[in-house]
């Protein structure tokens, strides 16, 4: 059995029942909309965020309705966020396919981005208030994530508590809504609810942490130009890393100019190269099993071992995938 049917096998029944609900509101009768949604139905992925939903949700009981609506609405912001961020990054390419906003426009992709916001909140109507409470603090999480990280690329110094930050609020927030969503639909105690938002949030870190360490290799699979973040003005944890391991002026000046996006294609290929010199990547990857032997604690206790087994494995695909 691969990972990924690893991971599914535990809630097959339940993953089939959320799909069917997911492409469901990717549905419309409007000939412009319809194919719009189509598009974002083409491109949704494995679907990594409901799967952790489901997963969680059923090492504490049977998948209910709240697991099930609390999982779409998290997916259906989720899109929402990508079309929108698409947009702001002028991004023509998501997941190696075309973007919205490349195939139609920036009208119609901000316009659908709010159409699957609303219907992100339609679906979280059908939940608790303390899991709508979640979903909308996501929202929040997600905005401010964006505006923080373009506020840090006009500063002259390179943290590395501001870059966890950072992901905390752009993409661990997303994986913590899980974990939270998940016990909340069993009315768990707060100590629950805790450890499951913190065990969300460990694999959404290790998920971006390898996202990031993508960007300074050459893969075609990956569906990202090689140094795309960089090409944005956007410093990410090895070169953090090696900035502050490293008192160079050249490339701490060269790091600067790559911020304020005036650094050619060579002078960012000569500061990747560097970064990789001074052992980035190999300190990012070093973080990640820290990050990882934290979340391994968090789920040691879970009776069901298909289960166990299955999150300890999803655990293991954020942090060794290859795209």
């Amino acid at each position: 059995m691969d990972a990924i049917s690893t991971i599914k096998y535990p809630i097959s029944a339940e993953f089939d029942s959320f799909q069917t609900l997911f492409y469901d509101v990717l549905k419309s009768d409007d000939e412009l909309l319809g194919r719009v949604l189509e598009h974002v139905a083409s491109r949704s992925g494995k679907m990594m965020r409901p799967i952790l939903t489901l997963l969680l949700s059923k090492s504490l009981g049977e998948v209910n309705q709240y697991s099930y609506y609390g999982a779409l609405s998290l997916e259906l912001l989720h899109n929402a966020s990508l079309v929108h961020d698409d947009v702001v990054d002028e991004s023509s390419e998501r997941r190696g396919l075309p973007s919205v906003h490349a195939i139609f426009d920036n009208k119609v992709a901000v316009l659908v981005g709010d159409y699957l916001l609303a219907s992100s909140l339609r679906a979280s109507s059908q939940c608790t208030l303390e899991i709508v409470n979640v979903i909308s603090r996501l929202g929040i999480s997600l905005s401010r994530g964006e505006l923080l990280q373009l506020s840090n690329i006009q500063t002259d110094y390179f943290s590395e508590e501001v870059y966890f930050e950072v992901i905390k609020e752009k993409t661990a927030s997303l994986f913590a809504a899980c974990g939270s969503i998940a016990a909340l639909s069993h009315h768990e105690s707060d100590m629950v609810v805790e450890r499951y938002r913190r065990f969300g949030e460990l694999v959404g870190l290790i998920f971006q942490i390898r996202d990031d360490i993508f960007d300074y290799h050459q893969n075609i699979e990956i569906g990202k130009p090689t140094s795309n973040d960089m090409h944005e003005g956007k410093l990410t944890l090895p070169a953090i890393y090696a900035l502050n391991a490293s008192d160079d002026l050249e490339m701490h000046n060269l790091a600067l100019k790559i911020r304020s996006l005036e650094a050619s294609d060579d002078e960012i290929s000569v500061f990747t190269s560097w970064v990789i010199s001074m052992d980035g990547l190999l300190y990012a990857e070093n973080k990640m099993d820290e990050i990882c032997q934290e979340a391994l604690l968090l789920i040691s206790d879970i009776n069901d071992q298909s289960i166990k087994k299955a999150l300890e494995t999803f655990l293991f695909i954020c942090k060794d995938r290859k795209k």
